[in-house]
């Protein structure tokens, strides 16, 4: 059977392809030039850095349409900010507030004398914090939240009326507390409560909060709130950990450009990994100063295209800081690419034809890796999150600045290099050389005075020892029937070990994760975790309809959700916060006629001048309730799991309430809508990305087969990362979803490589196209990996975690991309064998020969009885599930 070939595409940008390298070759200083004169004033957009930085947590981490932002929306509307009455817990934002945990370091319990006596102290000295703001003095009382006029208080220093001799003379009940006639919810104010008989024992930690008004005057204050405690002398073996509303955006703002200093050791490292890797013994084959150009053209793109996204006001997220680390890997493997190509060219053909054989192969190759990373980044806009849009945004600029220096700054360098190549010049000095040591001369005068060697029997470049190694060693190896036994047997270990992963993933990014190791914030977020998980979030529950509540049968239904609701596992019934109830047992303590609509509507005022933190609770607009909403407290929601699942079945029990529409709300949950969308999220990207990939590999790689194959890798790959990233403690969160979408571009970049040698290669069988194409590749291959890993290696040391996360995906990324280029795919490829256009002597169809298989199976197979003798086979094998007897069998 014919299979004809798709290289319409390929056929003519290769011939164009070949035109450019002529013509960069016959006038290389231009296009040296001009790329040197667009960055230089691209980079001044660097000056307005630190104007676009955005470190709003909520804007670029969350999801641009969460369902939570409606819900905020809505009790925004419906229930607005009363400044007479404040209530934390009613609050549709975080609001603006300082906290305080004092831990007992030293001791087991909190409530002692000495101990508040410190407290109090602290809290004293808080209290007298003064700002001078707008040419006003103003301390806390100016700022502070009020109730009827009066700040509001910690409800444990009104307990011992701030008197720390009777904290020892109090018996605490918890988690609820008697103040007066009123109980106060202690769950959030002392945290590792021990207790007997519903009095508390002992406590490892207090927790005291500074609510301040919705004014923006209160920054400076909350700033200097943090200044005085971190500079705060703690006594009595005391321990404070502190958090602002300010705290998370500074921080990541703060950290947001740390990445910058190691992209300058990358630069340097890469730089190295680079001018070892194309140096030669030959003084005029080596390749220096080609290798730093090459760096440097990488680098020129990141300049470039960051300048030029600056100049037109995109926001730089700490996200995108990642970005120059994986422009520096592309550029330098597209530069190993070119190299290798130059290398086969004849030595003694003018520089100008040497180009144009150079850009016919290697174009076509970088092309289809720019293709398929500048689309991927550019599926990356699509997201939900705006960190991924910036970071995608930026990468994509990058690449595309980077591909366009590739093919006229560095190509234009590599001219130059082969101009001085001609005329036998030494790579240092630029002094004539000769081509072999005279006589008169001893073999040391040969290691710095004579170059310009070639094969004489090719015309090309002498062999460099590790394509030797290729040829001869490794891909004769990797061809042996009982190697490739093996490499299967390896590729089901590794993808049973990438399912495995797959299965124990975790989802979601932890807020602590956004600040630096060594940021007050991490002991903050540890002790709150430590001391006060027991009680989560307290959470709204609103109906968010007109419903006849004096109907005691509808009430009754009602009533039934909320229980649903109350019933779920991570809920505490006993503190279930409902103006509903209070009505109704204020209503049988009033006697009168709750049935009726007219009575109902008539003394809920009355109610609320008993109850008035309730008045926030119900919307009356027009003598009609619009809308009302309930409280349910949650309770040991200790890690990101817990937030998950406490989110989801809240959402999904307050959906399935057929008696009325109920919505689900706190302030958190705006963070945790990205539970909602990361792995759809992720699942979209990965697959419309993978889908383009194989669209540009169908129509540049001459055969569709091995577009196929480039499309397993891409799976394959991104299973083998995503499961071992879970076994090492890595989470599928928004920094982990954008390196998954650069895992496609970087897998392509192996396989599409080697594909495209493999079936370019105008050996006979394939076996013999798998050698020559990992002779042929198989170093730059490496090459790429190896400076890539380099790259990003830097990165493992970082005290942010966003970094080291990227250090760990990427390096798997890496690693699995690489096997994948130099053994899994030539090991598969093997499986078939082409005749292409290429092939000397052969007709421009396309031709698909038999099977590579033992000898029990003959060549005279026809096509069709190959494919239904191998699908079956093929489906076993791409499951895991082929036996080494089946294997030895096959």
């Amino acid at each position: 059977m014919a299979c004809y070939p798709t290289d319409c595409i390929e056929k003519p940008l290769s011939k164009l392809f070949g035109k450019l390298g002529h013509l960069v070759g016959s006038h290389p200083v231009w296009f040296l030039i001009i790329p040197l004169l667009v960055s230089i004033p691209l980079g001044g957009g660097f000056y307005f850095l630190k104007e676009r930085e955005d470190s709003d947590i909520e804007r670029q981490f969350t999801p641009v349409n969460g369902v939570s932002k409606e819900a905020r929306q809505f009790v925004k509307e419906n229930f607005p900010y009363n400044d007479s009455v404040f209530s934390s817990q009613r609050l549709h934002s975080e609001g603006n507030y300082a906290v305080m945990i004092v831990v007992a370091n030293s001791q087991t319990n909190i409530l002692t004398k000495a101990s508040f006596e410190e407290v109090i102290r602290l809290n004293n000295k808080i209290n007298s914090i003064a700002v001078k703001v707008k040419e006003k003095q103003l301390d806390f009382q100016n700022l502070c939240a009020k109730v009827n006029g009066n700040c509001v208080s910690n409800v444990i220093l009104d307990i011992i009326e701030n008197n720390p001799g009777r904290i020892e003379k109090t018996n605490l009940t918890f988690p609820l507390h008697t103040l007066g006639k009123k109980s106060v919810f202690l769950g959030s104010v002392i945290g590792g409560v021990a207790q007997s008989r519903g009095i508390v024992q002992r406590a490892a930690a207090v927790r005291l909060f500074y609510f301040l008004d919705n004014s923006s005057d209160v920054d400076p204050w909350l700033r200097e709130f943090h200044k005085t405690v971190s500079t705060e002398t703690i006594n009595n073996g005391l321990k404070v950990s502190h958090f602002t509303s300010l705290s998370r955006e500074e921080e990541i703002q703060k950290h947001t450009t740390d990445g910058i200093p190691y992209f300058s050791i990358t630069y340097v490292l890469v730089i190295l990994f680079s001018v070892i890797s194309c140096m030669r013994l030959d003084n005029v084959r080596s390749k220096v100063w080609v290798a730093f150009i090459g760096v440097l053209s990488a680098g020129l793109a990141v300049l470039s295209s960051f300048g030029l996204l600056l100049y037109l006001g995109v926001p730089f997220v700490i996200t995108v800081v990642n970005s120059p680390f994986l422009i520096l890997g592309i550029g330098v493997d597209d530069m190993f690419i070119m190299i290798s190509h130059w290398q086969e060219t004849k030595v003694r053909d003018p520089v100008e034809k040497r180009m144009a054989d150079t850009y016919k192969e290697a174009a076509i190759s970088i092309t289809i890796t720019t293709l398929t990373d500048v689309l991927g980044f550019c599926i990356g806009l699509l997201s939900e999150f705006r960190a991924v849009q910036a970071f995608c945004l930026y990468s994509s600029a990058a690449i595309i600045f980077c591909y366009i220096y590739n093919i006229t700054f560095f190509g234009a360098f590599l001219a130059l290099n082969g101009k001085r190549e001609a005329s036998n010049r030494h790579w240092l000095t630029c002094l004539k050389v000769p081509s072999q040591r005279p006589e008169e001369k001893s073999k040391g005068y040969s290691l710095c005075c004579v170059g310009g060697d070639y094969d004489r029997e090719t015309g090309t470049e002498v062999e460099w020892p590790i394509n030797h190694f290729f040829k001869t060693y490794y891909g004769p190896f990797l061809t042996k029937p009982w190697t490739k036994v093996c490499v299967v047997l390896l590729y089901a270990g590794y993808l049973a070990v990438g399912i495995y992963g797959c299965y124990y993933l975790q989802q979601g990014i932890e807020m602590r994760n956004l600040a630096a190791d060594d940021s007050y914030v991490i002991d903050y977020y540890d002790d709150e975790r430590k001391y006060f998980s027991s009680y989560g979030p307290n959470v709204m529950v609103i109906v968010t309809e007109e419903f006849p509540y004096w109907d005691k049968n509808r009430r009754s239904e009602l009533d039934v959700c909320m229980e649903g609701l109350n019933n779920l596992s991570f809920v505490d019934k006993e503190l279930f916060t409902s103006w509903l109830d209070s009505y109704v047992t204020y209503a049988n303590t009033t006697t009168f006629n709750l049935n009726d609509e007219a009575i109902f509507k008539a003394n809920l005022s009355s109610f609320f001048k008993f109850f008035p933190e309730f008045r926030l609770d119900v919307d009356i607009t027009e003598g009609e309730i619009q809308a009302s909403r309930f409280f349910i407290q949650t309770v040991d929601i200790a890690n990101a799991s817990m937030e998950m699942k406490m989110f989801n079945e809240l959402r999904n029990t307050a959906e399935s309430c057929q008696v009325a529409k109920l919505m689900v709300y706190h302030p958190t949950f705006i963070l945790y809508d990205q539970y909602t969308v990361i792995v759809s999220s992720t699942i979209q990207n990965v697959a419309v990305t993978t889908a383009v990939m194989l669209l540009i590999s169908l129509l540049l790689i001459p055969n569709p087969l091995c577009s196929l194959w480039v499309t397993f890798s891409i799976g394959s790959v991104i299973v083998g990362v995503t499961g071992f990233m879970s076994l090492w403690d890595v989470k599928l969160d928004i920094v982990s979803m954008i390196i998954l979408v650069v895992c496609i571009g970087f897998t392509v970049d192996f396989s599409a490589h080697i594909s495209y040698s493999f079936v370019s290669s105008k050996k006979s069988t394939a076996n013999e196209k798998a050698i020559d194409a990992l002779f042929s590749l198989g170093y730059p291959i490496l090459q790429g990996a190896l400076s890539t890993i380099i790259g990003v290696v830097v990165l493992a040391f970082s005290k942010n975690h966003i970094y080291r996360t990227f250090f760990k995906i990427m390096l798997f990324v890496m690693l699995f991309g690489l096997i994948h280029g130099i053994v899994f795919i030539p090991m598969f490829l093997t499986f078939f064998s082409f005749k292409t256009s290429k092939d000397k002597g052969k007709p421009n169809k396309q031709e698909c020969s038999s099977v590579i298989v033992p000898n029990a199976f003959s060549n005279a197979l026809s096509y069709e009885e190959h494919m239904q003798l191998l699908t079956p086979l093929a489906g076993k094998l791409l499951a895991g599930a082929l036996s080494p007897g089946a294997v030895r069998t096959w």
